[in-house]
């Protein structure tokens, strides 16, 4: 059972093992481009907690970082609103062959036959479960001789917090502390953002001879402080990507770094003046056929962390369309899960 590493490109950046901690900046633009709250994120101990922009939340835990278990995890989703149910997937990584089925054992609960990459638990043992992952300091997968310890330290600071974040403290469907207060209270989803999308117009012939006027309109020093690396404003180092009937999109290589670069991306005119417009909150690997900006980033160099973030554009410029990571690196190849921040239609 091992998770497949992305096939895209890498942001640059200086990586810390905490994805909750090191995208914080960026959840918080997000927030600020939707016009609403920063998306709750939340991690202590071997759990993390992350909602996203309609207030369904993911919480996750993992193996001890101390400990010597090959990585195994579970993750507990819940939409937003009154009575919704919890579900949990799991999943584990090894070396070896993929174990037919996984058997999980946590306090007195036991679930043996659980099949498939990353197995859901079915639902009529879920309620059973959460209440033993809140009494219980570990849980135990199984698959013949084989087997994972997955630590239950901060689980319950985790999904109190996702009790809050969803208002659900006080009432009878929350994990952790539940009351009297009426299910009716519980807030609501929030509609996921309405993202328009435009087709760029066909490339031209021509647009590879606008590198060379495109890169003479740029702020040079301005250029070369924000890059490392050799001479980013070569001509033959550069993209130029038709957009509509009069505008391109310049895209520059930028930062390298040890597993990690970037590009700088302007928006500009296809004759003079071209008035290139730097994308100050946009970064990664443009593809005409969909107009859309990708980027991933590495939280270190084994890749067992990701945070991802993709743009569309819209006919004028480009808007954040989608946006996730993963909250701790805890050495699953590609990343255990990714876990949405900012979500669209």
């Amino acid at each position: 059972m091992r998770c497949r590493l992305p096939v895209h490109r890498a942001l640059s950046w200086r990586a810390p093992v905490r994805v909750a901690a090191w995208a914080s900046v960026a959840w918080a633009a997000a927030a600020a481009h939707a016009g609403g709250t920063p998306p709750v994120s939340f991690a202590h101990k071997d759990w993390a907690l992350q909602c996203d922009n309609t207030r369904t939340c993911r919480a996750v835990g993992y193996q001890s970082e101390s400990g010597d278990s090959e990585p195994v995890s579970l993750r507990l989703t819940r939409e937003a609103g009154p009575g919704t149910p919890v579900q949990v997937d799991l999943q584990v990584s090894t070396e070896r062959a993929s174990p037919a089925a996984l058997h999980l054992k946590v306090g007195s609960l036991s679930l043996p036959g659980l099949q498939g990459d990353t197995p859901r638990i079915p639902a009529q043992h879920v309620p059973r479960l959460v209440q033993e992952l809140l009494k219980n300091d570990e849980a135990t997968v199984a698959a013949g001789k084989d087997q994972w310890v997955l630590s239950l330290a901060g689980a319950s600071a985790v999904l109190l917090k996702m009790d809050e974040a969803q208002g659900r403290v006080g009432t009878p469907g929350a994990l952790v502390r539940r009351g009297t207060r009426a299910e009716s209270s519980v807030l609501p989803p929030l509609p996921a953002p309405l993202v328009k999308t435009a087709v760029p117009a066909a490339q031209r012939k021509a647009d590879a001879a606008l590198a060379k006027p495109l890169l003479a309109a740029l702020d040079r020093a301005s250029v070369e402080g924000q890059c490392n690396g050799d001479d980013p404003l070569r001509p033959d180092q550069v993209q130029v990507y038709r957009l509509t009937e009069r505008k391109v999109l310049l895209s520059v290589p930028c930062s390298m770094g040890a597993y990690n670069f970037s590009q700088l991306l302007w928006l500009a005119n296809d004759r003079p003046p071209y008035q290139p417009v730097l994308l100050d909150d946009v970064d990664g690997d443009f593809d005409p056929a969909t107009g859309t900006v990708h980027s991933a980033m590495k939280g270190r160099g084994i890749g067992d962390c990701w945070y991802v973030r993709e743009w569309s554009f819209d006919g004028k410029g480009f808007v954040l369309a989608r946006e996730s990571g993963d909250s701790l690196c805890r050495g699953f190849a590609g990343g255990a899960w990714q876990l949405p921040v900012y979500v669209s239609r």
